[in-house]
């Protein structure tokens, strides 16, 4: 516990600097109380329960049970039944692709990135298929100069709107194809091999548009994967998140040989005027 603790005061001193520019502060006189009273705290995780998309469980849908209580004259302890890639969680590389890192292998600074968010959420609601393109993320740069490298970028399509419903995440027609929005190779390029970000993150349960992962294919997450970064998955609440100016942490259990695991997101967002 302590760990996810200091994981989480450094986030928050990371963004220290900012806000005591913008405070006019002076650095050694921020403390960790200071930092907390000038900025908000996004949470941008689904709550783990019965009944939400089960992630790839096959025949055996997630379950949380009561193993003692406090009735029994000791203490509340559940026992939890679950694939790592439940509710909002963490895909490290090796998830799709042997021999890359798995979750212990990301260290924590890949924990701690300045967050940008491309919106492209209007456009989904005209096509729920859409991939977003090299114009929406020039669209973002036009306004906020070109997406930083070490940076976390959120695809912000408001599809988490739908949960906790599968059959609404899904969106399958009468021929029982899925409709939902996704990445796309062309962006997934440019982020990486040429802005050098170190995450990406998505409200949608796969990183392919809804009309292949929902075939049982996922050929751009395993493209993604390859290049050797993680994700994070069913992200909500990015439209409260600005485009640009936030922290995200993102946290997970430290498990052995770890190919993904339920992810506790934030972001913390300075207090001050952000242009969107």
């Amino acid at each position: 516990m302590k760990s996810w603790l200091n994981l989480v005061f450094v986030a928050i001193a990371a963004a220290g600097g900012y806000l005591a520019a913008v405070n006019n502060l002076k650095p050694a006189s921020v403390t960790v109380t200071d930092l907390v009273a000038n900025s908000t705290l996004i949470e941008l995780s689904h709550r783990l329960e019965e009944g939400m998309p089960s992630g790839p469980s096959g025949n055996n849908p997630p379950t949380i049970d009561a193993f003692r209580a406090h009735s029994d004259g000791t203490a509340a302890i559940n026992r939890y039944n679950f694939p790592g890639q439940w509710g909002t969680h963490v895909d490290p590389p090796v998830h799709f692709v042997e021999g890359l890192r798995n979750l212990e292998d990301i260290p924590l600074s890949e924990m701690i990135l300045p967050l940008i968010v491309i919106d492209v959420h209007e456009k989904v609601e005209e096509n729920p298929d859409y991939q977003v393109t090299m114009e929406d993320v020039k669209t973002w740069e036009g306004t906020h100069g070109l997406v930083p490298a070490g940076t976390f970028v959120a695809l912000r399509t408001d599809w988490s709107k739908r949960w906790p419903s599968t059959d609404r995440m899904r969106n399958r027609d009468f021929e029982g194809v899925s409709h939902s929005p996704g990445w796309s190779r062309e962006v997934i390029d440019y982020l990486i091999l040429e802005r050098n970000v170190t995450a990406i993150g998505h409200e949608t349960l796969d990183t392919d548009p809804g009309r292949v992962a929902g075939s049982g294919s996922w050929p751009l997450q395993t493209y993604y994967m390859g290049l050797d970064r993680y994700q994070i998955e069913n992200m909500k609440n990015l439209d409260l998140v600005p485009t640009v100016g936030a922290t995200i942490v993102s946290t997970w259990a430290l498990v052995e040989d770890g190919s993904g695991f339920p992810a506790r997101v934030f972001a913390i967002v300075p207090n001050v005027e952000n242009k969107n």
